[in-house]
C-alpha cells in the first residue's frame, strides 16, 4: 500500500483559453481532497480535464509519484484510458439499462486486478449502497446516484480520483444526504482526491487542501485551515469569510446538552450532537460570529472567551469593517481565527499587532 508522499501529485499547466491564459503550478498532497476553488471560469474545470488527459495543454507536466502521464519536455503523452484514475461529473453518467449492481460491475471490469472485488465491496460499504444494488438508476435520487457514480469511479482502483462539482446538479436535501459520505471517503480512504467546486459549504466541510484559482492563476494555496485565516488572500469573503478548526470531542455535559471540542491552542462548549468522546471533528467558526476585548470579559452571555495576540489586520469587504487575525496559543500549540469588527471599533480599543486581548465566539458550526 503506498504512503500519501509516494502519490504527490505535480501539475503543472500553460494553456491559453478565451478571455485568459490556465498557468499553474502546482505540488499537493497524495492523501485527501484538494479542493480547486473559485468563480465560475476561473479554470478549475480545465484544470481537471487536463489532469484526466482529455485536454492537452501544450507546456504542461502532470505526475503522481513518480509516474507521469503527461510531460511536453520530452513529449510524453498518456491517453486517458492508460491514466489510472476516476472521473465523477456534474451529472451520475450511469448506464440506464442497467441495474446498479451490473453498472459497478461495468467499472470492475476496468481494474484488472485480483484485489478488484473486494475494493469494489469496500467502495459500496463506505458509500451506503448495499440496498440499492438491485435498483435501476431511474429508481434512485440524484444523491444516490451520484453515491454509485463515485462507487464505480473507485472499483477501478484509480490512483486519483476527480470530481467535478459532483453536487452542483443537486437540491440542498440532495446535498446534505451525500456530504457525510464524501466526508467518509476523505477519512477512510488514502485515495486522493481532485475535488471542484464554487461553493462555499463544500469547502469548508470537505478541503484537506485547497487551490484558489482566479482567471487561470492561482492566488492562494496549502492546507485548509491556514488558507482560510490568511489575510493577504481571503478564500471565503463577506458573510462567508471563517476559519477551520480540526479538534476532538473532549468532554460532554448532558445536564446543559453540551460538548467541548479541544483543538490545537483552546478549546471551545457547543451544543452535544451525540458524538463520543476522542471524536475527531471539524470546526467552522465564521469571523461575524467573533468578537474581541482588550480586557477579560465579564458579565456576558457568551460562554466561548479564548485568550489570543493579535497576529495582523487587514481590510474587510467593506470599509466599515476589518478583519483582525488572532492567534490563540496553550502548551505550544497554535491556532489562528479571524474576528470581523467595525473599523471605528478598532480604531477605540487601539487595536494593533501584538496586542494581547480575548476572543468572544459567539456560534460554532460542527461540520463532522
Amino acid at each position: 500500500m503506498s504512503t500519501p508522499g509516494e502519490d504527490a501529485l505535480h501539475i503543472r499547466l500553460q494553456l491559453p483559453r478565451a478571455g485568459f491564459t490556465l498557468d499553474v503550478d502546482l505540488q499537493l498532497p497524495g492523501r485527501g481532497i484538494t479542493v480547486l476553488f473559485g468563480a465560475s471560469g476561473s479554470g478549475k474545470t480545465t484544470v481537471l480535464r487536463c489532469v484526466a488527459g482529455l485536454e492537452r495543454a501544450p507546456l504542461g507536466r502532470v505526475q503522481i509519484g513518480s509516474e507521469a502521464w503527461q510531460d511536453s519536455a520530452t513529449r510524453r503523452w498518456l491517453p486517458t484510458w492508460q491514466r489510472p484514475l476516476g472521473y465523477v461529473f456534474q451529472e451520475a453518467s450511469l448506464f440506464e439499462h442497467l441495474s446498479v449492481q451490473q453498472n459497478l460491475q461495468f467499472g470492475l471490469r476496468r481494474s484488472r486486478s485480483p484485489e478488484g472485488a473486494r475494493v469494489l465491496a469496500e467502495a459500496v460499504r463506505l458509500l451506503g449502497i448495499e440496498a440499492l444494488l438491485g435498483r435501476a438508476p431511474a429508481q434512485l435520487s440524484g444523491g444516490e446516484r451520484q453515491r454509485v457514480a463515485i462507487a464505480r469511479a473507485l472499483a477501478t482502483q484509480p490512483r486519483l480520483l476527480l470530481l467535478d462539482e459532483p453536487l452542483a446538479a443537486l437540491d440542498h436535501a440532495r446535498k446534505r444526504e451525500i456530504l457525510p459520505w464524501l466526508e467518509r471517503l476523505r477519512d477512510e480512504l488514502r485515495t486522493p482526491m481532485l475535488y471542484v467546486t464554487h461553493s462555499a459549504d463544500e469547502l469548508a466541510r470537505l478541503a484537506d487542501h485547497v487551490v484558489l484559482l482566479e482567471a487561470g492563476r492561482v492566488q492562494a494555496q496549502g492546507p485548509a485551515a491556514a488558507v482560510l485565516a490568511a489575510l493577504d488572500s481571503p478564500v471565503l469573503t463577506g458573510d462567508e469569510t471563517s476559519t477551520l478548526l480540526p479538534g476532538e470531542i473532549a468532554e460532554r455535559d448532558e445536564r446543559w446538552h453540551l460538548a467541548r471540542v479541544d483543538f490545537a491552542g483552546g478549546s471551545l462548549w457547543l451544543r452535544d450532537a451525540g458524538l463520543p468522546v476522542g471524536r475527531r471533528v471539524r470546526l467552522r467558526v465564521l469571523a461575524r460570529d467573533v468578537s474581541l476585548a482588550t480586557e477579560p470579559p465579564q458579565g456576558t452571555s457568551i460562554q466561548n472567551q479564548l485568550p489570543c495576540v493579535i497576529a495582523a489586520m487587514g481590510p474587510d469587504s467593506h470599509p466599515s469593517q476589518v478583519l483582525v487575525q488572532a492567534q490563540v496559543d496553550a502548551g505550544g500549540a497554535q491556532s489562528l481565527l479571524l474576528a470581523r469588527v467595525t473599523a471605528r471599533a478598532a480604531d477605540a480599543l487601539g487595536l494593533q499587532a501584538g496586542q494581547r486581548a480575548w476572543l468572544q465566539v459567539k456560534s460554532v458550526a460542527l461540520l463532522q
